[in-house]
């Protein structure tokens, strides 16, 4: 019989979850009928394979979790959810390691009966964390650009290296908004108000998913509201604090952007972990907000519920506990979702539709990514894989100069002209890479367990980009102090002799990256004070003391108490971890190449005591003669300054239109010009201010803003659309209201100056917000009037 069929004969179909022409619904659940509980666990949770189940000091706990037994070929025949990190784990050239994840891949296939791949997950919260892959700015510098425009590019450009080399899930954005800046992670942060994380995070949604990668929203929720600033204390939170700040983030890139996978927090909210939590997980997340996607575990994080939280007894108690909330897949390793929840099964803890409910999730998801198709095949392009092109370069390097802000320049002396004179750069971080990177990029996340090994991409320092940047002047170096060392006064001499022999003194400081105690800024790197770290403050007061003139470079992970230096200083430039493209930045701000552009995503304190404090405050928050402390930030949230000038031309709200239920939306509206002899961009704001609500509110916060580009002489009329849903808020009876009466509209160039002012009237009666509601202020803008005479 000839093995061959005639051209004419009938194709086998194929099996049901392979068809193409099914509804997704359809192929899943011809799966889910099929398959064995065991075999639907397995599509459950990860496999982080090259993972050091000694932990090696890369993070608590690791260790406890991780099984120093695993065997991948008993594994692999019920099927794999997730394989963890496969890029992002150790430094493996990119090209190898896309082979090596789709030799994995068809082995998962090749050893299940139903031929399903695994979702391959990587981190890329500054860029795919893989070796050699493009260094971005952190999230605390997009904040810094308030551009969503130029984050959803970079964030396509992330999601189409990750794509390419068949990575499917992307571990970010972070949605946590700043509750206290001493906590570590403030850098992976947005900033410190939910407008502007939830309006920025939603843009990095889009453009990862623009690439066909499910963006995960992490950390919910709590996370940064832990007691004391410390990483995995308990929130201590009251349920407006929760409903105003910390959740519209995350219901925004939702709603707005589509989310797809949604990241548990670590925290407890009132003795309840947020893994534990159906409230969160399901009533809010999956039934309000209409959730369709998969909620995915921070690692360990089930683990965590016996282990930490201790609420559960046992491990299959603790796998009951996350699926009945809501916790669809188990990372970075199977510990809780494999045996342990089949256990839990038999032991009556949860049922089989339970696991249904989260194998059924995972598929439909799987479906959607294509990995359930009949023609899937997990090989990567032919060729090199490069992953820090010139395009991600060049797209570093705009959002690197968007991030940077110009707090101060009393005296003008920047910018720098460029010409022969004597430049002193001193500071621990002025001639180290490390300087302009977060500790979620792959130099800093895992480089440290791999001494010796190339950065992978290239990283110039401050002192290069300085000897770059101008080229006739005599530029000399001392670094002074250690970043967070407090030993001898070794190299203070030197430093302090350098900059008195200068014209001019440029000192480097801030924070280094790292990890769980070993940097001064990062996951577990928590600060007991807003000092600058080690001795670095003891150095800048020396530099100062020389007579000449100092410029302060912070590049830093959290803001700083600058106070006790402000006055004294020549200029002061911020840049939080810039990414590979920094040095440049700074140094075109210092310049003049770069006009600076960027704003405060956080508040600068005055003194390092008195936290945790935000700008969002209510009256009792703020300054005031029942405390001697006196919160009042040195530099506002939304400041920065520009080496070019604007001015503002507010037009008053036409006549009766400053009423409006609380249905409706008005119109208001300010002609920006640019009135200096540069290109230059303003950053409009729109605040708002509720004079008398039933609960106590923010003395303001933000509603809207708009990035301005401006030639000289240039104008442009910037329309914001304020919704009266905008002045939603959790009140007494617990749900979210747009009560009426009067609101202030305050147009400011920062929380802390305020241009113009516009008063609306709420009219009618009290409204319940219940369902979709308007999350963010419409803005336009349009060509500018008639450019005046003098132009």
């Amino acid at each position: 019989m000839s093995a061959h069929l005639p051209v004419d004969a009938p194709r086998l179909a194929p099996p049901p979850w392979n068809d193409t022409m099914l509804p997704a619904e359809q192929r899943v659940a011809a799966l889910l009928e099929r398959m064995t509980l065991p075999e639907k666990a397995a599509q459950l949770y990860g496999v982080w394979v090259g993972a050091d189940p000694e932990g090696s000091g890369v993070a608590p706990h690791m260790d406890d979790n991780l099984p120093a037994d695993l065997d991948w070929e008993a594994l692999i025949p019920l099927g794999l959810g997730q394989l963890t990190r496969p890029f992002g784990t150790a430094p493996v050239e990119p090209a190898l390691a896309a082979q090596a994840l789709a030799r994995a891949q068809r082995q998962i296939a090749a050893a299940g009966r139903f031929g399903i791949p695994a979702m391959a997950h990587e981190e890329c919260l500054a860029g795919f964390a893989a070796w050699g892959a493009t260094c971005y700015p952190v999230p605390l510098a997009w904040g810094a650009s308030f551009d969503p425009d130029l984050v959803a590019e970079m964030a396509a450009a992330i999601g189409h290296d990750l794509r390419r080399v068949g990575v499917h899930q992307g571990l970010a954005p972070v949605l946590d908004v700043v509750r206290d800046p001493r906590w570590g992670r403030v850098e992976e942060t947005i900033g410190e108000d939910p407008c502007l994380v939830g309006t920025v995070g939603a843009a990095y949604v889009r453009g990862l998913q623009s690439a066909g990668v499910v963006a995960t929203l992490k950390h919910f929720v709590g996370y940064s509201a832990s007691t004391g600033a410390r990483n995995l204390a308990p929130a201590r939170i009251g349920q407006r604090e929760l409903a105003d700040v910390l959740l519209p983030p995350f219901e925004l890139a939702l709603r707005e952007a589509g989310a797809r996978s949604v990241m548990h927090s670590y925290a407890e909210i009132d003795g309840v972990p947020a893994a534990a939590d159906p409230r969160l997980l399901t009533e809010l997340l999956r039934g309000e907000w209409e959730f369709a996607g998969t909620v995915v575990a921070d690692y360990f994080g089930i683990a965590f519920l016996q282990t930490l939280h201790r609420i559960a007894a046992d491990v299959p108690q603790a796998a009951a506990l996350a699926l009945t909330a809501g916790v669809d897949v188990e990372l970075p390793t199977v510990h809780a979702y494999g045996a342990e929840l089949v256990a839990a099964f038999e032991q009556g803890l949860v049922t089989e539709e339970l696991v249904d409910r989260a194998a059924r999730r995972v598929l439909l998801q799987k479906c959607e990514l294509g990995l359930l198709d009949a023609d899937w095949d997990p090989q990567p392009p032919p060729g090199p894989v490069d992953l820090d092109p010139p395009a991600n370069r060049e797209l570093a390097a705009r959002l690197a100069e968007e991030s940077v802000v110009l707090l101060a320049n009393p005296h003008g002396l920047l910018p720098l002209a460029v010409g022969d004179r004597r430049i002193a750069v001193v500071g621990p971080l002025a001639d180290d890479p490390a300087a302009m990177l977060g500790c979620y990029s792959f130099p800093m996340h895992v480089g440290p367990q791999h001494p010796g090994t190339p950065m992978g991409v290239e990283v110039p320092t401050l002192l290069e980009a300085l000897r770059t940047e101008f080229p006739g002047s005599t530029v000399t170096h001392a670094a002074g102090c250690a970043v967070a060392d407090d030993g001898a006064d070794d190299d203070f001499a030197a430093a302090v002799r350098a900059a008195a022999d200068a014209e001019v003194c440029v000192a480097v400081l801030g924070d280094r990256a790292g990890l769980f105690g070993r940097g001064t800024s990062g996951e577990g790197c928590d600060a007991a004070d807003l000092n600058l770290p080690g001795r670095q403050g003891r150095l800048l007061g020396a530099l100062l003391e020389t007579g000449t003139p100092v410029i302060l470079v912070l590049l830093a992970g959290r803001p700083y108490a600058l106070g006790d230096y402000s006055d004294r200083l020549a200029a002061t430039v911020v840049a939080f971890f810039p990414g590979e493209e920094g040095a440049r930045a700074v140094t075109g701000v210092l310049s003049g190449r770069v006009c600076p552009s960027g704003r405060l995503p956080v508040s600068i304190p005055y003194a390092p005591g008195g936290q945790p404090w935000t700008y969002l405050q209510p009256p009792l928050g703020l300054a005031g003669a029942v405390s001697n402390l006196d919160p009042t930030p040195l530099y506002p949230f939304g400041h920065g300054l520009s080496y070019t000038s604007f001015s503002w031309e507010p037009e008053p709200i036409a006549p009766g239109s400053q009423e409006m239920t609380a249905h409706g939306a008005v119109e208001t509206a300010v002609v920006i010009r640019n009135t200096g002899t540069r290109s230059g961009t303003e950053v409009v704001q729109l605040y708002l201010h509720d004079p008398v609500a039933q609960v106590t509110r923010p003395d303001m916060r933000l509603v809207g803003y708009a990035r301005i580009p401006l030639a000289p002489g240039q104008s442009a009329r910037v329309v914001f659309r304020f919704d009266a849903e905008l002045a939603g808020f959790c009140g007494t009876a617990g749900h979210r209201i747009v009560e009426p009466g009067g609101l202030e509209l305050r147009l400011a160039a920062s929380s802390g100056a305020v241009r113009h002012t516009w008063w609306v009237r709420v009219t009618g009666d009290e409204r319940r917000l219940d369902g979709i509601r308007m999350l963010r202020c419409p803005v336009r803008t349009e060509p500018g009037p008639e450019e005046n005479d003098q132009h």
